[in-house]
């Protein structure tokens, strides 16, 4: 009895050992790595961690039905206690699996379960772009919808449900649509992304967000005020939180912080002139490149979906600069007020556009390429772009 003890004890371990590279190597500088890490979750990597799991179970049973069923002298207490928390360790293992495998998307992208969808409905991918390979290319004009998460299509299963794709398919074979979304973007690096691409553009669509501005208002020293997430769990379970698929999914599906200080600080931005000029100098580039391309420019504003008349408020600057430009302004918002909020986001806990929204836009920003040819027709005596 002592040696099935004590081998398990020693298996236990070397099992301990490999669960805390798995779940906590990166303290020791031991990281799994595969593409897009930190986006993607890997399904090799959580059966590995499932396969220890399900061990380390097997020995805890092994444990407990020698020292407590088969001993014939089982200690009353510890007996008792061994009956009601390998039961409960049990279950619980056993729904931390089923957890490992549900996918959701989130605002984000800070949950296990939102790294779980992007792994099962992100791809294909063309390096760091959510798109497939062309290969149809001669003799066709070329689309470019540069953009953030909401280009990308962030919390959209199907690429074919964002707006670049509506419009693409509405436009024809005579057009070729390149997708220059990634999530996170701002205006600076949207604007070094379009120029890194190196194809000239015969239409041109920039989608805009009002968060496009918090790197320049951080250049002039001001922050938004954000929530640090997990700094409401005490620090004692914090590690458990972000590590558990079922205690993390639990986490996030309570609100944590709130809109107000974004609010705030959003109303300053915009009211700052020093950040907003150099904001709309920033915008300014796309202007500029439009025309020394001779491209049909058009720009599309998603709202904060939940309070589309704040959106408007703030970015009141940015229509103006770009109407003063004879650039074509798609207001998303305008198309999403007869929509429950519901349905105008992709889920509970991410507020991205919605296939619904998506598919309006796509429709909208079509008919106003169909009727309005943009800024790329424009006459040369008009190239001085407007601050």
């Amino acid at each position: 009895m002592q040696s099935k003890f004590v081998s398990s004890g020693i298996r236990l371990l070397f099992l301990a050992f490999l669960a805390f590279l798995l779940y906590y190597g990166d303290r020791i500088h031991v990281v799994l790595d595969y593409p897009h890490r930190g986006l993607f979750d890997n399904v090799y990597v959580r059966l590995a961690k499932i396969a220890v799991l399900l061990l380390v179970m097997m020995e805890l049973v092994r444990l407990y039905y020698y020292g407590v069923v088969k001993n014939p002298n089982p200690p009353k207490l510890i007996g008792n206690l061994a009956t009601l928390l390998v039961p409960t360790a049990l279950l619980l293992v056993f729904v931390e699996i089923i957890f490992m495998f549900i996918a959701q998307s989130q605002e984000g992208g800070l949950t296990l379960a939102s790294h779980i969808w992007f792994e099962r409905y992100w791809p294909p991918m063309v390096g760091d772009y959510r798109d497939t390979p062309r290969t149809d290319t001669l003799g066709k004009k070329l689309v470019l919808v540069v953009g953030d998460s909401f280009t990308s299509g962030h919390g959209l299963k199907r690429a074919e449900e964002r707006y670049g794709n509506v419009l693409g398919e509405k436009l024809g074979n005579q057009y070729i649509t390149y997708n220059l979304g990634i999530s996170g973007s701002d205006t600076r690096n949207e604007y070094e992304r379009l120029v890194k691409f190196g194809k000239k553009p015969d239409i041109l669509v920039l989608q805009y967000f009002p968060n496009d501005i918090e790197k320049v208002a951080h250049d002039h020293g001001l922050v938004p005020a954000s929530f640090e997430p997990y700094s409401d769990v005490p620090r004692v379970f914090q590690s458990l939180f972000i590590k558990s698929y079922l205690l993390n999914y639990l986490y996030w599906q309570f609100p944590h912080g709130n809109f107000a200080p974004f609010d705030t600080y959003a109303r300053t931005a915009y009211g700052t002139p020093a950040i907003i000029n150099d904001h709309l100098s920033d915008l300014a580039k796309f202007v500029t490149y439009a025309k020394e391309h001779k491209a049909r420019f058009y720009v599309v504003l998603f709202p904060f979906s939940h309070n589309l008349e704040k959106t408007t408020e703030y970015v009141k600057p940015v229509v103006s600069f770009f109407q003063q430009n004879n650039v074509p302004v798609l207001e998303a918002g305008k198309l999403m007020g007869d929509i429950e909020p519901k349905d105008r986001v992709v889920g509970r806990n991410d507020g991205h556009a919605s296939a619904l929204v998506n598919a309006r836009v796509g429709e909208a920003l079509f008919k106003l390429v169909q009727s309005n040819p943009g800024m790329g027709h424009m006459t040369s005596d008009s190239s001085r772009v407007k601050l």
